[in-house]
């Protein structure tokens, strides 16, 4: 597919943000077309270039994080402490659709690139703010990371054993969460702008309040019933059965049977057909008063073969189920492969560097990789060339600090 065909094909991005939450927003509107423009530190750059696992360059090491994370992206480095770094910035803006940045709220404002400047230069730029708690409130202008919204946001909580302290997950989920609330607020904004006059607006995402809006039925079950909804570990609560189970050959798996239909399959496969009739256990509520017996059931079951008969039985049987999947299981699965969510990349040396797919799959305007992240400042002549800046204009801004 043409670049020209993709579906965010001439929408102009510029990210001013840093690590996770704001450049993953960017990647994902870069995946689909959308021209992003990343302005980094000059001689520093995002954090996020040496974080984690690192990679031999030409320019010392890189992350392999920031491979995929800057996937798509144009490195322009600008000092934005420097007055002319501010003006390179403004003509940016004023050609751009959607903003995105991450820095505490107050920041921006600062280096005189806060909303109002930024939309009387461009009155129809959209602005996706992402922050720890929002741009108001009085829990403003604290620092906060996704580690922070997803302990405020009722994550944290509710995930672990109940007779252990909470425990995260195992990526910055946080940070991802709100980045694709922003993601979906930039296209949202546009679609206004297109339908309604041609304005831009504010996306203002908390961490907080992304983690938040996911959180089920929290709310009102406190409401109503005053529950407190705690740690389970791995079963779902309220629902069952869906739990985590050891095979005999020590793997772990998932088997979701908490349909009705389904359940009574599973015990059928099983060979437990006084259960699978058993009237009380014909619906969810009746399960789970007795889920304890439910669970000792499979877990026995489970514990009793290997986890190949174990999922052939589920399969056979049509009970959703799974191992649960290290790294390593997941590059040689089929499924994986049949749906292209492992792609080879070419790393600066010549070298393939195996990548996560684009998601979402769309049928006739798919996303893909058209690079992995780029060198700091490699689109930076390029991009004020753009801007009508001549070759002896960029050598001495470099000179001078600005890019």
């Amino acid at each position: 597919m043409t670049d020209s065909a993709k579906p965010l094909a001439g929408v102009k991005v510029i990210e001013f943000g840093t690590l996770i939450a704001g450049p993953f927003c960017s990647r994902v509107l870069a995946e689909f077309g959308a021209e992003v423009i990343k302005i980094e530190a000059p001689g520093e750059g995002d954090p996020l270039r040496k974080w984690r696992k690192l990679y031999p360059t030409g320019d010392g090491e890189t992350s392999l994080w920031w491979f995929v994370q800057a996937r798509n992206k144009k490195s322009v480095t600008l000092n934005l402490k420097h007055p002319e770094g501010i003006a390179i910035a403004h003509k940016l803006v004023a050609q751009a659709d959607i903003v995105i940045e991450n820095f505490r709220p107050g920041v921006m404002e600062k280096l005189g690139l806060g909303w109002e400047v930024l939309s009387a230069i461009n009155p129809g730029v959209v602005m996706v703010r992402l922050s720890g708690f929002g741009q108001t409130g009085p829990m403003a202008s604290q620092p906060g990371f996704g580690a922070i919204g997803e302990s405020m946001g009722g994550l944290r909580y509710v995930t672990g054993f109940a007779d252990r302290p909470p425990v995260k997950t195992g990526i910055s989920i946080g940070d991802s969460i709100a980045a694709l609330w922003g993601a979906l607020g930039a296209l949202m904004a546009l679609r206004h702008r297109e339908v309604k006059g041609g304005a831009g607006q504010v996306v203002d995402v908390a961490l907080y309040e992304a983690v938040f809006a996911m959180m089920e039925s929290l709310v009102p079950e406190f409401d109503v019933f005053g529950f407190i909804r705690e740690r389970t570990g791995n079963v779902m609560p309220g629902i069952t059965p869906s739990n985590t189970h050891t095979t005999r050959d020590g793997r772990h798996l998932i088997i979701g049977a908490n349909g009705d239909a389904i359940f009574r399959r599973l015990m059928l496969a099983i060979g437990r057909s006084d259960l699978a009739d058993d009237p009380q256990l014909g619906s969810n509520a009746g399960r789970d008063v007795r889920a304890a017996e439910i669970y000792a059931v499979i877990d026995a079951w489970v514990a009793a073969n290997d986890a190949e008969d174990v999922l052939r039985t589920a399969a056979a049987a049509q009970v959703p189920a799974s191992q649960i999947y290290s790294v390593a299981d997941m590059v040689d699965d089929p499924q994986f492969i049949a749906r292209k969510m492992l792609e080879t990349a070419q790393l600066p040396d010549g070298k393939g560097l195996l990548i996560p797919g684009v998601v979402p799959k769309l049928s006739l305007t798919p996303g893909e990789t058209r690079w992995l992240g780029p060198s700091l400042g490699e689109h930076t002549d390029e991009t004020l060339g753009r801007l009508g800046y001549p070759s002896n204009e960029i050598v001495r801004l470099r000179m001078d600090g600005v890019i």
